[in-house]
């Protein structure tokens, strides 16, 4: 890849509207705007909501984007943006708002699967040379990838029903604790003892490297119900003992699956964790000591790089134009879009294509 392509990138598959400038793998400036205040009184993420803030919010982004690189459209050499997965109307508008940049500008446009975008972040950030094994963790994702290249992926395990991240979201609802899930549950965690109730591990009885993560949603669920019904509510210490116990589980799943994945993994230069997941310290910390037993390099991106940003979609998308070319005004956002497309769907198919 050349190192001094601009890349201008946008991101809108969920609930962030972003924007960024990349030279090379220097990130010149990286711009998100949060929605979360627009769905706190919902419990979860609104897809029109979503799509309405992308298609306000786009433009300002591009703008403090530019703005904050010290650059300008005519300086930039690519434009790239997230054109699936994702919840359709935030994906569609920011794959409108590409093309028409592109068509003004006739710059080259460059259509990025998102989960790529999470792939490749740990050669953004560490220059992780190809092949490696990633555990992409995020709110809707899950699955261990071997990394062949921009655009070559071999999936060994993922979820077969709710993402991690979903479930740290439910469980918050659930627990009545504040949106995005995640953070939530993690700081109410801190003050929890882990071992108080005894949560189930799923799947760890079965060979492989496939997860399962809705029946700790529902363990939780019976054991919150058992509370109530015992002591007329919940107290403080409840929430957080439950909270250390259902991320204790998580924790535990997906260190025993990554151990699997990497004993399953020959010739790899190193294990990387990437995804809105992959913020939690307390699975970064054992992902890492696992790394540390196979005596393999451990990648896991700052913080700020692992939620959903541009910096991640522009630097794919440098990637994916130096192997493969451009694409033209003929991309079309998908709601659906696997990255490894050789191996059978865990999730199921429809109308729509492969979920994962």
């Amino acid at each position: 890849m050349s190192h001094d392509i601009t890349v201008l990138g946008l991101e809108s598959s969920c609930d962030d509207t972003a924007a960024a400038v990349l030279r090379g793998r220097e990130i010149l400036s990286s711009v998100v705007a949060d929605q979360t205040a627009l769905h706190a009184a919902y419990g979860g993420v609104v897809p029109e909501i979503a799509a309405r803030a992308h298609a306000e919010k786009l433009d300002l982004c591009i703008e403090r984007a530019l703005s904050d690189a010290r650059t300008s459209l005519s300086d930039i050499d690519a434009i790239a943006v997230t054109a699936g997965p994702g919840l359709i109307g935030g994906v569609l508008s920011g794959v409108m708002m590409a093309k028409g940049l592109s068509a003004a500008t006739g710059k080259p446009l460059i259509g990025v699967n998102h989960l790529a975008g999470h792939a490749l972040t740990p050669r953004l950030t560490d220059g992780l040379e190809y092949p490696y094994l990633i555990l992409l963790v995020s709110g809707g994702h899950c699955q261990f990838l071997r990394v062949d290249g921009p655009t070559t992926f071999y999936r060994l395990g993922s979820t077969i029903d709710d993402a991690p991240g979903e479930a740290f979201d439910k469980t918050a609802r659930l627990l009545g604790l504040p949106q995005p899930g995640g953070p939530s549950v993690e700081h109410s965690a801190l003050s929890g003892v882990e071992t108080r109730f005894a949560f189930p591990r799923p799947l760890l009885d079965r060979p492989g490297c496939d997860l399962s993560f809705s029946g700790l949603k529902t363990a939780l669920l019976r054991q919150r119900d058992q509370l109530v019904s015992d002591q007329g509510g919940l107290h403080p210490q409840d929430i957080s003992d439950l909270c250390a116990g259902f991320q204790a589980a998580i924790r535990d799943v997906l260190v025993e699956k990554s151990n699997r994945a990497l004993r399953a993994s020959d010739g790899i230069t190193g294990f990387a964790v990437a995804g809105g997941v992959a913020a939690n310290t307390q699975l970064r910390a054992a992902l890492e000591t696992l790394s540390l037993d196979h005596d393999i390099p451990f990648v896991a991106p700052p913080l700020a790089l692992c939620t959903d940003n541009a910096a991640m979609i522009a630097f794919a998308g440098a990637e994916k134009f130096a192997a493969e070319g451009a694409d033209d005004l003929t991309l079309t956002a998908r709601p659906r879009w696997p990255l490894d497309t050789r191996s059978p769907s865990a999730l199921g198919s429809g109308k729509k294509g492969a979920k994962a």
